[in-house]
């Protein structure tokens, strides 16, 4: 039986010692779910367009081993290492968001995905955890040096990366990153007024949207009144769940998801439903839920503010995109087209998510005690003194 002594100093000794073992399992069983869902939901999809039925199934299982591969190399590395990997990915990512407006395919109407080295990649799945380093970065900079305005750096590569997602346009990624930086900057300890200021640029924004982007505004007015528009793949996803009750049809043996269109991505969520019933679909939710209160348990616990900001960045993306996905596939949120974690088929989201992940389990190890910024305490700003004793329970 594979065993390692705690007295094993070599690299893999001390990263099995010190890692998250419960949050680096939980990730492997939700990597294992997302495999046996693809395989029941891809084979149908496939069909539609005329390939082989395991061809999205294999093509999954490459990139997600590549996935895995990214995800445990970063969990190796110190913090300042990562902080190091985190900018030169925010460059490359935005070169490559810039470079989808000039060589992106037009597909639905935005220019999301550039293609290379014969992969077809979505610059904008990367740079949310390069933005959530980067920016907890500046920001824990800033904390330690008073001279040094990295809220004002960050907010200004926000504003760089919002415009070059609103021009795809790509709202609900916009949405997201919006997100990792407000909960930063939240937990950074601003001003209330300012929170207050920041909600309601974020409310005008909206409406902003609603008003001057036909696809969001068709989105938004199909949720409030169904009848207004073409609403089958929200109708089949419905279906879905009501067909699968509180057991489900078993494995394979679903229905509804003949029909449903994106079925192995966007909607993977419905085939859980449809195929497993409410009680391991609820059993899913407690694994997302795990996953994301563990990170930031962890994180907590390390003292660090850059190591602190980054995870609660990271964790506010992955809890997000689990809910948008989730929300969409039930109704409650207006449908957006955004893959659930390690779950739907995707290469960019399964590499994004490794390297997120990556980043997770590095920060909170329990080895990384040599701080980025070391000589000032954490607890002494206000948000994370009073969120402190809550996560320390």
């Amino acid at each position: 039986m594979f065993s390692i002594d705690r007295t094993d100093k070599s690299i893999l000794g001390q990263w099995w010692w010190s890692v998250d073992r419960w949050l680096l399992f939980s990730l492997f069983t939700l990597m294992l779910a997302g495999i046996i869902l693809v395989m029941a939901a891809s084979p149908a999809v496939a069909e539609r367009i005329h390939l082989p039925p395991f061809h999205f199934v294999v093509k999954h299982l490459i990139f997600l081993m590549m996935s895995v591969f990214i995800m445990l190399s970063l969990s190796l590395l110190k913090l300042r290492n990562i902080w190091r990997i985190g900018l030169v990915l925010l460059i490359g990512s935005m070169i490559m968001l810039i470079t989808t407006l000039v060589f992106g395919a037009d597909i639905k109407g935005s220019s999301r995905w550039i293609h290379l080295f014969g992969f077809s990649l979505q610059p904008s799945e990367f740079v949310k955890p390069a933005l959530a380093v980067v920016g907890a970065w500046l920001i824990a900079k800033q904390c330690n040096e008073n001279k040094f305005n990295g809220l004002l750096i960050s907010t200004i590569i926000y504003l760089m990366v919002l415009c070059l997602l609103i021009k795809q346009p790509d709202f609900g990624m916009s949405f997201v990153t919006f997100s990792i930086w407000a909960t930063q900057i939240f937990l950074a300890g601003i001003p209330f007024a300012l929170v207050c200021l920041i909600i309601m640029i974020g409310i005008v924004a909206v409406v902003i949207a609603y008003m001057t982007l036909p696809h969001v505004h068709n989105r938004i007015e199909r949720f409030l009144n169904p009848s207004s528009g073409d609403n089958y793949q929200i109708e089949k996803s419905l279906d879905s769940f009501n067909h699968g009750g509180l057991f489900g049809t078993g494995p394979g043996e679903g229905q509804v998801k003949m029909y449903l269109p994106d079925a192995h991505a966007d909607f993977i969520f419905a085939v859980a439903g449809e195929e497993f019933g409410l009680i391991l679909t609820l059993l899913l939710i407690a694994l997302f839920g795990f996953i994301i209160v563990r990170s930031m348990l962890r994180a907590i616990n390390n003292k660090d503010m850059f190591c602190i900001l980054a995870v609660a960045g990271i964790s506010v993306q992955f809890a997000l995109q689990t809910l948008i996905h989730m929300g969409s596939s039930l109704q409650i949120l207006p449908a957006k087209g955004m893959t659930l974690p390690f779950i739907s088929y995707g290469g960019s989201s399964l590499l994004s998510m490794g390297i997120s992940m990556g980043i997770v389990l590095a920060m909170t190890r329990k080895d990384q005690d040599k701080y980025v910024f070391s000589n000032k305490d954490t607890r002494s700003l206000p948000t994370v003194r009073a969120v402190y004793p809550f996560f320390n329970k």
